[in-house]
């Protein structure tokens, strides 16, 4: 597939955490963007943003991606779609509250694109690490061929029962595969290829409309908590850790997914490094030093890393020249200060 250095994309969920800084790096980067939203009210805050660009941003809303042909009129007439919208929260009851807007949000806009997307050259799906890592009391490097099935099993035995992480890692791997499956049934009429990208947890500062320190997404909202509130133990902090991606470092590695020929066709894990609670909180407490210490004990030399992820096909196919975990902590508190939350 030819790269897509310029035209339309389409970004679904463009009011999104992540989806905002995406719309942003490929408006810098020259491309017109058609942002979905599911409400008036949440465009106005992208139109707000991004004013100085014009009409290279389009806005249309799709009030609920999981109706049939929710994305029809939208991919018409886009060079390539960024699909980031999907669920992300811990509060589901049964299962299905995630995984029916992530399979059929996933599927539908893959079945629009087939049907009306005749100038679609590439669609990338935002995924998870979440459809990647298997749980473990041993530390693991997990690559692009590894699928989170433990998941997907706790979901299908337990129901609600199911542990509210599990619900969400089950969602991200059961899209995930509904659109691998999709590709392969349809193989030989589609016209464009597909590209998965696959973070860690994702953090750095917000550009998405959010009025308070409590509204912030999943993500943004637990560093606040345990970073600059220090609503954790120490056990915790030295203990309890993932891997994460800067997410100015992930917008781009969706611009460089459309703008790179040999990235079709591929799964990708964009993972910056692995991180324990208190490497955030040392290096946030090194910047403002009134904000919480927390586990003064603790020796990153010394630490374990449970999960932590291949770095090779990132490099060889995106190259993204990841932000450091010090880096991404001033920034978040700059902007956290200039909004007030510190």
């Amino acid at each position: 597939m030819p790269e897509i250095s310029s035209g339309k994309v389409l970004v679904t969920g463009a009011n999104g955490f992540i989806a905002v800084w995406v719309v942003k790096t490929l408006l810098e980067q020259g491309f017109a963007v058609r942002g979905t939203v599911r409400s008036e009210s949440k465009a106005a805050h992208l139109r707000e943003t991004f004013a100085s660009y014009g009409d290279k941003l389009e806005i249309v809303i799709v009030e609920d991606i999981t109706k049939e042909g929710a994305f029809d009129e939208a991919v018409k007439g886009v060079d390539a779609i960024e699909h980031t919208a999907s669920p992300f929260h811990f509060k589901a009851v049964e299962p299905d509250e995630l995984i029916v807007p992530a399979v059929h949000g996933t599927t539908g806009i893959l079945q629009s694109a087939l049907k009306f997307g005749t100038a679609v050259k590439r669609v990338v799906v935002t995924s998870s690490c979440a459809a990647v890592l298997t749980l473990s009391t041993e530390p693991r490097v997990f690559s692009e061929t590894d699928w989170n099935e433990g998941s997907v099993q706790e979901v299908r035995e337990q129901g609600a029962q199911a542990t509210a992480p599990a619900k969400y890692r089950a969602s991200k791997t059961l899209a995930e595969r509904a659109a691998w499956a999709f590709v392969e049934e349809h193989k030989g009429k589609i016209p464009w290829d597909l590209v998965v990208l696959n973070p860690p947890f994702v953090f750095g500062p917000v550009i998405h409309g959010v009025d308070s320190a409590e509204g912030l997404n999943e993500s943004a909202r637990e560093w606040y908590l345990k970073v600059v509130k220090g609503e954790v133990d120490n056990d915790t902090l030295a203990n309890v850790g993932s891997s994460y991606v800067d997410v100015r470092d992930l917008a781009l590695a969706h611009a460089l997914a459309l703008t790179k020929p040999e990235a079709g066709g591929e799964r990708i894990i964009v993972s910056a490094s692995a991180y324990k609670w208190q490497d955030w909180v040392s290096a946030a407490h090194r910047l403002e030093p009134k904000l919480p210490a927390g586990n003064t004990a603790y020796d990153p030399s010394k630490a374990t890393h449970l999960f932590q992820y291949a770095p090779e096909k990132e490099r060889r196919l995106l190259g993204v020249p990841f932000r450091t975990l010090e880096q991404t902590t001033k920034d978040i508190l700059d902007d956290f200060k200039a909004r007030g939350w510190l």
